[in-house]
């Protein structure tokens, strides 16, 4: 039961706030694209995994060219994209027609380790649900009209990807009629009214949204590679 592990990677973004032409998913970070750096963790945390890329509809064939030229062609489709993360996620898995652990995975987290993909592969394994997350190091204050008071950050947690479930759990909550607060899965999930789990998230897994992402991901990655 729930051997079978399928990945989401969601890359529905066009990358306005990069300022670039290009989807942020295509750019290059040490010579490779961000969506290739992404997929290889998952690789190499599980040989077995299936892909499930999800692009902007007019990107589907470069992606798809794209993945072939490093070799990826096996267990992997291409789905487009919605006009909501919700919509985009809900098309993924339209893909999933088994029991199975599922990835949901922001394509421009590149950074991500294959320990962290295991470690949420395991509690979903054991608690149904695994969202990564790490604590604030920021101080954090919380706006209230035209004021604003000082937040604990010790009970502030920052959230990350690929938050993972049991796909029962998932494609159940996913049955729920759209509402502006999904902005990701936990809070599909605890709509439903099923409980979410945290598991520890990494510092390093940032989301490639801006040119500074850009300049830190290519630091921690020559890093990693030295």
């Amino acid at each position: 039961m729930h051997s079978k592990k399928i990945a989401i990677i969601v890359a529905g973004g066009t990358g306005q706030r990069m300022g670039s032409v290009v989807p942020k998913q295509f750019l290059e970070i040490q010579g490779k694209p961000v969506l290739l750096h992404t997929i290889d963790q998952f690789v190499a945390a599980f040989s077995d995994i299936q892909l499930v890329v999800v692009l902007p509809d007019g990107y589907i064939q470069e992606g798809k060219d794209l993945l072939a030229k490093y070799g990826f062609t096996k267990n992997i489709v291409f789905v487009a994209g919605g006009e909501t993360r919700f919509q985009s996620v809900k098309n993924g898995l339209a893909q999933v027609k088994e029991s199975s652990i599922v990835f949901v995975h922001d394509a421009v987290r590149c950074l991500l380790t294959p320990a962290l993909i295991q470690r949420c592969y395991q509690q979903a394994l054991e608690k149904g649900s695994a969202i990564p997350a790490v604590s604030s190091t920021d101080t954090v204050r919380l706006m209230k009209g035209d004021t604003h008071e000082l937040f604990d950050r010790e009970n502030v947690m920052l959230i990350q990807t690929p938050q993972t479930f049991q796909s029962e759990i998932l494609l159940d909550a996913f049955n729920q009629t759209f509402e502006p607060s999904f902005t990701d899965e936990a809070n599909v999930l605890e709509a439903s009214g099923k409980p979410v789990f945290l598991v520890d998230g990494e510092f390093e897994n940032i989301k490639i949204t801006r040119p500074l992402d850009l300049a830190i991901a290519e630091y921690i990655l020559a890093k990693r590679f030295a």
